[in-house]
């Protein structure tokens, strides 16, 4: 059954806040998944490794193939154009879509889903969906990402998850309550036929946060924008007292959000 999308196709209209107030993501994270999924990395693989440009020790400067779907403005996007890859993008949202192509002009961004990517056959070393998996319906994105993948290509899932193990983050949590992400299993994301889990790490990293980028993380998140006005104004005053008055916070301009990024390597079964 297809998911509710209506949530996720509601941030382009705080792209602002989306910029503002969404990390980025671990290099070491980034680079772990990158290691994995080069073709000849996975025992299953027969084909010879074909190294990403400029990476140390590469024999020859051909790029992975990398389609990021989900990409909204680019967030996890521009780890991938950092390290000199031949990056698309898909992307439902045209605001986000366009903040994409403006932050990124070297990506081809097109309009799509995880479940229609208007994308050639066995044309991607790597599809990754970062903060984004949890909205597609797993049996069509599945099918369909194995529809572009090369045969030695892979998935990547990617999330950033809040440590509410740190007082602070949790209380905070209390207040915001769960994203669609935090609600989701990503540690051991769902994956259909005909791919398989392969890979999984996780990654602890603090995002140092002023106080406008903490509040702009908040008001982007799809359930907080679904908000009437009155309620979200009373939910950011609750998150105001928060940051006055703990101990952990209190004269504080900015803040270490401790992290957790969970990356999952999926290829054909």
């Amino acid at each position: 059954m297809a998911r509710d999308t209506t949530h996720a196709l509601s941030f382009g209209q705080n792209v602002g806040d989306y910029e503002r107030g969404r990390p980025s993501y671990p290099d070491a994270a980034v680079d772990w998944m990158l290691a994995q999924a080069t073709p000849g990395s996975s025992p299953y693989d027969t084909a010879p490794v074909r190294i990403p440009a400029k990476h140390p020790g590469a024999d020859h400067t051909e790029p992975l193939a990398v389609v990021d779907v989900g990409a909204g403005t680019g967030k996890f996007t521009a780890s991938l154009v950092a390290r000199d890859l031949a990056v698309s993008a898909v992307e439902p949202d045209p605001v986000m879509r366009a903040s994409l192509t403006r932050n990124y002009p070297s990506v081809t961004a097109y309009q799509g889903t995880g479940e229609s990517m208007p994308l050639p056959d066995a044309s991607a070393d790597l599809v990754t969906f970062a903060q984004s998996w949890h909205w597609v319906d797993v049996d069509a994105a599945s099918a369909e990402v194995a529809r572009v993948l090369k045969p030695t290509g892979a998935l990547a899932l990617i999330w950033n998850i809040r440590d509410q193990s740190v007082d602070w983050v949790a209380r905070l949590g209390d207040i915001m309550g769960a994203s669609a992400a935090e609600q989701y299993e990503s540690v051991t994301p769902p994956v259909a036929w005909p791919l398989a889990t392969v890979e999984h790490a996780q990654f602890s990293w603090d995002n140092p946060m002023t106080r406008d980028q903490l509040l702009a993380m908040i008001t982007s998140r799809s359930y907080i924008i679904a908000l009437e006005p009155g309620a979200r104004a009373e939910l950011l005053e609750r998150v105001g007292v928060l940051l006055d008055e703990h101990p952990q916070l209190a004269g504080h301009d900015t803040y270490l959000m401790p992290y957790s990024t969970r990356v999952t390597l999926a290829r054909r079964a």
